[in-house]
């Protein structure tokens, strides 16, 4: 992967991480589009690593209500900050059992495996079609709707379904608000991500003296950039219900993977 190549990953990351199509998924088809040639373990650096930089947009955009989170849950009083940080927690956990039951499985679906891609896809965009004909309400997110999304959420490991786009579509589809749903969403993901980073950098996955981090760098830059954009925009979208072009987007671009894939077979 040279220069040009991480910068276009890290805006495809930055764009489509906020953007309910599968950040990981167009990631794998940007790779196999460019001839990435990555093993899966670098594969999957590159992406988590891209994901790290969206994780910084999330934490730019909500940084008021990180705080408040942060400072709530050390008061040790049963306040509206307090219940939202034990739904974070709550939430983290099927994601978390996943990740580390699973880790050397997972690894296996980030290295260029197009038709499982293209599959996701379309599993993505039935879950935004049937969340964009939900009705609007004004519920919040429960302890136990905190629990059905992060199983969402895990599930979202896997290439092609979208983390934002799954875990906003079943937060809707459980009735709780829009805007509630995508400002859970966002930051339910932020400290995942980071125990990510930092179990890589511990374990010495990510070598931060190798060739590769200069180039890595810019593409971590790229992806920040455009992820706060891709934030704000994503926020207005979901308060607008237009979940249904995305959903048209993605069975499109999954069906054309599927399609491709069984061609060159």
């Amino acid at each position: 992967m040279n220069y040009i190549e991480a910068i276009i990953l890290g805006i495809i990351q930055g764009l489509t991480e906020f953007l309910p199509v599968s950040s990981s998924g167009h990631l794998e088809l940007a790779k196999a589009i460019l001839g990435d040639t990555s093993v899966p373990e670098e594969s999957l650096m590159v992406t988590v690593v891209l994901h790290f930089a969206t994780a910084l947009s999330t934490i730019v955009i909500f940084r008021k209500d990180l705080w408040e989170i942060i400072t709530g849950l050390f008061q040790f009083k049963w306040n509206e900050e307090f219940r939202f940080s034990i739904k974070i927690i709550l939430s983290m956990i099927p994601a978390v059992c996943v990740g580390l039951l699973f880790e050397k499985e997972l690894e296996s679906f980030f290295g260029g495996n197009i038709l499982l891609v293209g599959f996701m896809l379309v599993i993505t965009s039935l879950l935004l079609l049937f969340a964009d004909k939900a009705k609007n309400t004004t519920k919040d997110v429960s302890f136990f709707n905190a629990i059905v999304v992060g199983v969402s959420q895990a599930l979202a490991i896997l290439p092609g379904i979208s983390r934002s786009g799954a875990t906003i579509s079943s937060s809707v589809l459980l009735g709780i608000d829009r805007t509630k749903a995508a400002r859970f969403s966002f930051l339910m993901v932020v400290p995942l991500i980071f125990g990510k980073i930092g179990k890589d950098i511990m374990s010495g996955s990510i070598d931060f003296h190798s060739s590769k981090f200069g180039v890595l760098s810019v593409g971590f830059i790229a992806a920040f950039l455009s992820g706060l954009f891709a934030c704000k925009w994503m926020i207005t979208l979901v308060k607008k219900s237009k979940l249904s072009y995305f959903a048209l987007y993605c069975f499109i671009v999954g069906v054309i993977a599927v399609v491709i894939t069984f061609y060159q077979n």
